[in-house]
């Protein structure tokens, strides 16, 4: 979605394209990778502005970068992600992921929106007018997702209709409520008449079928849920952009890998959805997805496709996605093709560096205080119940979607108890925007945990406050430990607080740079893992414990949810 380009600025771009005047910027001696062909060139990169206006020939420059043989492609494109579960905010996530080659990322502010609803927007759209990278918005569908959690926030159509028409926004973002979409529901059906002809997202775990019909004749053309490869196959027959996710929890890559091939290459594009910062520097952000695609056997032709041009083309930014006159000139030079190794990364014809970053202007944090409740007691987690079996969450690890077993567990009378012999723990979510002191308490099995607690106030989708632990008083002390701190993760043992980490913008977001907060997360992990916790990633894996449009069974402040079913369930 270029804008409108005067007349001396195409005179500029064709002048310096044909020669007749020196480029503003010329990128020598590159091997550039053919999108078209799979084939490489060496050639000259010349760059008027932010765009490109040659390839394939030989310029002189008023300032010149010498690629050195390096590989060129074009700057990759996270099509679907919440800034907010990086933890950080928009700049410092700026700062994090563009070194990696991630141009353009399209977020769905959903996270912050449930909070302190249409602000977030506001915040991320001041935020996306000064970061390097190219932030794009797509305005959250469904807050809150569903009328079974509280929420902080509820969005209609027409407050969405206000943000329809700004200049970062693409469109609709994850429409969740995949069944209120295929029943008819009349507020589903006035958000997507408002943004007909627009772009809008998909969110449909395991919809197959007639079913899956409905949901894309609605107009819904992308989809990041998909974890199995018959499902995604059936989806991009169907028309959809399948979107393969990477995340910190959700890790459909290996699953889905077989299904790209050149021939595919079209329909199918990159996106990490949720990927903290220890994570990216461990392994990286869409570099560690193309460098693992073809690894797995992928041929880098549809990978290179997939992370660039199939996802300028779905979302509708014809400017960008190849490299070629009249392009946006992202431009992100490798070492390696193969291995996608990133020596340098050009966005908008600026070679990204720390000076570069430092041009930016600056917005207010916002959703500060937005942790509000009662403090809690060890014994408002205590369960009873005269049931034989209760309904257990079961973890799948590298999912989001999870199990509904059904347990019979150790009692003391009625007083239901864990079974650390069996990876069966509590887990309950407190309400925290002081709408009232709801507490959903049930049980999980999964995490390995043997003793203390762990409790986040990042909780899918609604943010309140989700704990997990093997001892009542220690998440009592895990919960209130939040609300002092005014969000973030702690782990908790035997009563005393063994790591932390504060995340006070909106319960969501650290007002620390992302080097401090990857490496507050180091502690937090070895805290976790000395409570026995075998996952990998055990705290964006009990924020996703209350997400329940997930099948199959998650918990939300108003209790466990069986989310096939749609309804509440009762211990």
């Amino acid at each position: 979605m270029p804008g409108p380009v005067d007349a001396a600025t195409l005179a500029a771009r064709i002048a310096q394209g044909a020669g007749r005047e020196q480029p503003d910027l010329v990128i020598t001696n590159v091997r550039l990778f053919d999108l078209v062909t799979g084939s490489l060139a060496t050639t000259d990169i010349a760059i008027c502005g932010d765009t490109i206006v040659g390839t394939y020939g030989s310029y002189h420059g008023k300032r010149t970068i010498d690629g050195h043989g390096r590989f060129a492609v074009p700057g990759f494109i996270d099509t679907h992600l919440h800034v907010e579960s990086s933890l950080v905010t928009p700049f410092e996530f700026d700062r994090c992921v563009l070194p990696h080659g991630v141009t353009t990322a399209i977020c769905d502010p959903h996270e912050m929106a449930n909070v302190i609803g249409t602000a977030a927007f506001d915040y991320f759209l001041a935020c996306a007018d000064q970061t390097i990278m190219d932030l794009r918005v797509n305005l959250s569908s469904c807050v809150p997702a569903t009328p079974f959690e509280t929420s902080g926030a509820q969005i209609e159509a027409q407050d969405l209709m206000r943000y329809r028409d700004h200049a970062k926004v693409i469109g609709l973002a994850e429409f969740m409520n995949f069944p209120g979409v295929i029943n008819g529901n009349p507020g589903c059906l006035t958000k997507l008449e408002a943004f007909s002809g627009r772009h809008i997202d998909g969110h449909a775990p395991l919809l197959r079928g007639l079913g899956l019909n409905a949901y894309i004749a609605a107009g819904i053309r992308t989809e990041h849920e998909a974890t199995m490869l018959d499902e995604a196959l059936e989806k991009i027959r169907k028309g959809m952009t399948i979107l393969i996710r990477e995340g910190s929890v959700s890790k459909d890559l290996h699953a889905l890998s077989a299904l790209l091939t050149v021939q595919t290459s079209p329909f199918l594009a990159l996106c990490t959805d949720d990927r903290n910062p220890l994570d990216i520097a461990e392994e990286g952000h869409l570099d560690f997805m193309i460098r693992t695609l073809i690894a797995l056997g992928c041929e880098p032709l549809a990978v290179y496709r997939a992370a660039s041009l199939t996802a300028a083309q779905a979302f509708g930014l014809k400017d960008r996605g190849f490299i070629a006159p009249g392009k946006r000139a992202d431009i992100v030079l490798l070492d390696d093709l193969e291995r996608c190794e990133v020596s340098a990364v050009v966005s908008a014809g600026r070679l990204v560096n720390e000076d570069l970053f430092a041009t930016r202007g600056s917005v207010a944090p916002v959703g500060l205080g937005s942790v509000k409740f009662d403090p809690v007691a060890a014994a408002d987690f205590r369960v009873e119940t005269t049931l034989a079996s209760v309904p257990v969450i079961g973890v799948v690890p590298g999912k989001i979607i999870t199990e509904h077993l059904h347990v019979a567990l150790p009692r003391n009378g009625n007083e239901v108890l864990v079974d650390l012999d069996h990876d069966v723990i509590k887990v309950a979510v407190v309400a925290r925007h002081g709408i009232n002191r709801n507490i959903g308490i049930g049980f999980v099995k999964g995490f390995g945990l043997k003793h203390g607690a762990i409790a986040s106030s990042v909780g899918h989708d609604s943010h309140n406050i989700c704990v997990v632990g093997a001892s009542d008083d220690d998440m009592a002390v895990a919960v209130n430990r939040l609300r002092d701190i005014q969000g973030g993760f702690v782990v908790v043992s035997d009563g005393e607080v063994r790591a932390e980490l504060a995340l006070p913008i909106a319960g969501l977001m650290s007002d620390k740079t992302y080097e401090q907060v990857r490496d507050a997360l180091y502690p937090l992990r070895d805290a976790a893992k000395g409570l026995g916790v075998t996952l990998h990633e055990p705290f964006l894996q009990v924020a996703f414990l209350p997400l329940p449009v997930i099948p199959h069974l998650k918990i939300t402040d108003r209790g466990l949810f069986d989310v096939d079913r749609m309804e509440l369930v009762s211990l």
